[in-house]
């Protein structure tokens, strides 16, 4: 990136890459007022509330791998609610028991069976009540004794009360109210403790029940008065009060420390206090008003931009663009240069080399401020998280980066769903300079539209403007021999793989050591096959060059020829499905295509597309697609860049093989990703199976995919640990004969034995999606996908409705 605002894009090539011109001055919205001719407004599809900036200052938490940040915020926990049977459980027992009181103090039904131990033995003779006793005419019967009543009555209270709370509910409310909140409990049963203790010393002053005051005060009050033998002291209120208050300090003090007071009041005070200062807190600027640049002194750059967003003239590409302009200017110590280059272009400082500010066209819902596209929702199923529930699910570089395995059937969505959303974000993202993409598509389903790339390479195309080189421009010949062996035995055991690479480094080079070149693919067959030809004039031409040791590597090479397990007949007939005549003018042949070379991918933020040969070239497409892989793997590990490299194939079927699957799982380190779409999973070697789904972080199981399948990915997500209960239903045998008597007359009456429920509440170990869930219950339009970002964390496989 250079200080006046362009950015270099040429490849390692003599000449720069071409590219397609910028999309034309046609918004893909109306124009609002105040809108430049030429700078494309907010996408149709792209975030879009009411004012003009809320799309920036919209709050993006930090939330989970997988989840939407776009205007997501943190489930509350919803609020635990007593069941109406636990409420009815305590209001039934409670308007029982207060019918039975009334009914009581009516002298209805409590009265008639009073005890006999409280009456007398005349009253028991002359009949009558406790409440009425029978008087006979001229004698006087003696009521029984108050004292006798109140305590019968207290007693039978007592046992309606505990009757009530063994009856009802009360213990759940108990430890639903108190239980969740045990400091406002326990402050307020040490404040009834203390009132209590309180009603004893000072009795006056709790006029409830009529027992003799405890001996505390008083004595005070009379030792004072003989020490000081002043009865004026004792006429002085501000003494006694002072006096009462020492002692209400000293009867409370216990019961404070037991039900913490002090520490409850300051957490109260606290919190109080953090909402007051919440409120009252300077908040901070939004995001339109680019506080980043105005705490680096930018103040002038800030306001420009502010200016521009507010005036609808950036859209979210622009502004990420900047932002990551600015980040790279801070750690390459050039603010400055940042500060001039926003000056003099505004919004449109470190637009992409080809001049577009965005894509024509947008088919799913981005937010490139996070860097994430969505692709559905995550179902609010039992086994997701809380976080997860109602949130939408999206994918970004973060996740990309530890490398993605798709696996579905023809039908189930893959391309449409995930292929090109993940393409057309990767897309945008390379507009902002963060990222580079290379994707290649199906025959005959090209992922999205040729202005959505620089560079289109169409195999076998004759209108095709690029080529791709097989060789990835590579000036060793070992490396080429490694790609290109790949390419063209990778799927083949290993020893073949690694003997086939050291036949073409014998060939590739003696051939470069010539002719300043490696050869064109009907020239290296040629050479594979033993063209005596071809072979002798090489000879003669190292010979006459005197270069010995190349000379010695074709001798090798032509006494290898034509032996039992030669692999170079192998290579040869490989490469004779790429030397077709429909490929004669592609991979170096001299046709009006300009080479292309995916080592400029490693350099600079490209968005590449390479369509592979319509049908009947099946073999020679799976062959291309091992051949970008290989090339995309190689040159990714070679430079530190500060962008994202990513590679996405829309049919990986035939490409896995044994070297790509080790290099697959470096990437997270090398700031790079691919993503693998397969039909199934027998589409890759079985003894790669394991490894493969070893090697990527995020693997997703689209609706329809078999059990075989399904069983790789239930062996790879594992299980987990859960809580079960069992209920189990035994017989009640009684022993006493009244007892069997009812049991009897209760099957009678029911029809069903009387039982008692056991139950068992253990830990078990449970996969957390077997093969046959998999296979039968993942609805159509849904997959399950488990997530796995650079930093580790990870998101566990969860249900993703792919239609929100």
């Amino acid at each position: 990136m250079n200080s006046d605002g362009t950015q270099d894009a040429r490849g390692t090539h003599a000449d720069p890459v071409p590219r397609p011109a910028g999309p034309p001055d046609v918004p893909t919205t109306p124009p609002r007022p105040g809108h430049a001719p030429g700078v494309p407004p907010v996408p149709g599809r792209a975030p879009r509330p009411s004012s003009t900036a809320e799309w920036l200052d919209a709050d993006r938490p930090a939330a989970r791998p997988g989840i939407w940040r776009y205007g997501y915020q943190l489930p509350k926990p919803a609020p635990e609610r007593l069941a109406p049977v636990t409420v009815a459980g305590m209001l039934v027992p409670l308007a029982l028991a207060a019918l039975v009181w009334s009914l009581w103090q009516r002298g209805i039904t409590s009265y008639q069976m009073a005890p006999l131990r409280l009456f007398t033995p005349e009253e028991w003779w002359w009949g009558g009540t406790v409440a009425s006793p029978r008087v006979f005419e001229g004698r006087e019967v003696p009521a029984p004794g108050a004292e006798a009543l109140v305590v019968y009555e207290g007693v039978s209270f007592a046992v309606l009360a505990v009757a009530v709370a063994v009856l009802g509910s009360w213990r759940a409310i108990v430890r639903h109210y108190v239980v969740r909140r045990p400091q406002p409990a326990r402050a307020l049963v040490a404040a009834v403790l203390a009132l209590v203790a309180l009603s004893f010393v000072f009795p006056e002053a709790f006029p409830v029940v009529g027992w003799s005051p405890v001996p505390v005060v008083d004595p005070l009050l009379s030792l004072t008065v003989l020490i000081t033998d002043s009865y004026d002291l004792m006429a002085s209120s501000f003494y006694t009060n002072t006096l009462y208050t020492v002692v209400t300090l000293l009867v409370v003090w216990p019961f404070a420390r037991l039900g913490g007071w002090l520490p409850y009041a300051k957490e109260l005070l606290a919190a109080r206090g953090g909402s007051a200062a919440a409120g009252t807190a300077v908040p901070e600027r939004p995001r339109s008003q680019w506080p980043g640049l105005r705490d680096a002194g930018q103040h002038e750059a800030a306001d420009l931009l502010t200016a521009e967003v507010a005036g609808g003239r950036m859209n979210d590409v622009d502004c990420t663009r900047v932002e990551h302009a600015f980040a790279v200017a801070r750690r390459g110590g050039a603010p400055a240069d940042f500060r001039d280059t926003v000056l003099r272009e505004a919004g449109a400082a470190w637009t992409h080399p080809s001049g577009a500010r965005d894509l024509p066209r947008r088919r799913a819902r981005h937010d490139l401020l996070a860097g994430q596209v969505r692709i559905g929702g995550w179902a609010a199923a039992e086994r997701a998280p809380g976080a997860y529930h109602g949130a939408g699910a999206a994918l970004g570089p973060d996740v990309l980066g530890t490398s993605l395995l798709a696996v579905g059937p023809s039908g189930s969505g893959k391309t449409r769903t995930l292929v090109e959303p993940v393409t057309e974000s990767l897309a945008l993202q390379a507009l902002t300079g963060r990222c580079a993409v290379v994707a290649v598509s199906a025959a005959g389903s090209p992922l999205g539209t040729d202005d959505a790339f620089d560079v289109i390479v169409r195999i076998g195309d004759p209108s095709s403007v690029h080529d791709l080189d097989p060789y990835a421009e590579s000036d060793d010949p070992d490396e080429a021999a490694a790609i290109l062996a790949e390419a063209l035995a990778g799927d083949l055991d290993t020893a073949g793989a690694r003997g086939a690479a050291t036949t073409l480094a014998q060939l590739l080079g003696p051939f470069r050591a010539v002719h300043g070149r490696f050869p064109t693919l009907p020239e290296l067959r040629e050479l594979l096959e033993g063209e005596e030809g071809a072979l002798t004039a090489l000879r003669e031409a190292l010979s006459a060059s005197g270069d010995d040791v190349m000379r010695r590597e074709l001798d090798a090479r032509a006494r290898q020829t034509g032996t039992p397990g030669d692999p170079g007949r192998t290579l040869a007939d490989r490469l004779a499905l790429l030397n077709r005549p429909v490929f004669a003018d592609f991979f170096g042949g001299g046709g009006p295509g300009r080479p292309f070379s995916l080592r400029a991918v490693a350099h600079h933020p490209l968005r590449v597309r390479i369509d592979l040969p319509e049908r009947g070239h099946e073999e020679a497409g799976r062959l291309i697609t091992r051949l970008v892989l290989a090339q995309f793997l190689a040159v990714v590990r070679e430079s530190r860049r500060a962008h994202f490299a990513c590679l996405v194939l829309d049919d990986a079927t035939g490409t896995v093989t044994a070297e790509s699957v080790r290099r697959i799982q470096r990437l997270r380190s090398q700031n790079a990703g691919v993503l693998l779409a397969l039909r199934t999973v027998a589409d890759v070697p079985e003894a790669l199976h394991g490894p493969l789904y070893g090697a990527v972080g995020c693997r997703m199981a689209f609706s329809g995919v078999t059990t075989w399948d399904g069983n790789r990915f239930a062996q790879t997500w594992g299980t987990e640990w859960v809580e079960t209960t069992e209920v189990a239903k035994h017989t009640v045998f009684a022993d006493q004969p009244m007892t069997r008597a009812l049991h009897a007359l209760r099957k009678l009456v029911t029809g069903r034995a009387v039982t008692t429920d056991a139950v068992t509440v253990r830990q078990v170990e449970r996969e957390r999606w077997s093969a046959s869930e998999l296979a039968h219950s993942v609805p159509a339009g849904h997959a399950v996908l488990s997530l796995t970002d650079v930093k580790g964390e990870h998101a566990p496989p969860l249900l993703v409705d792919l239609r929100e």
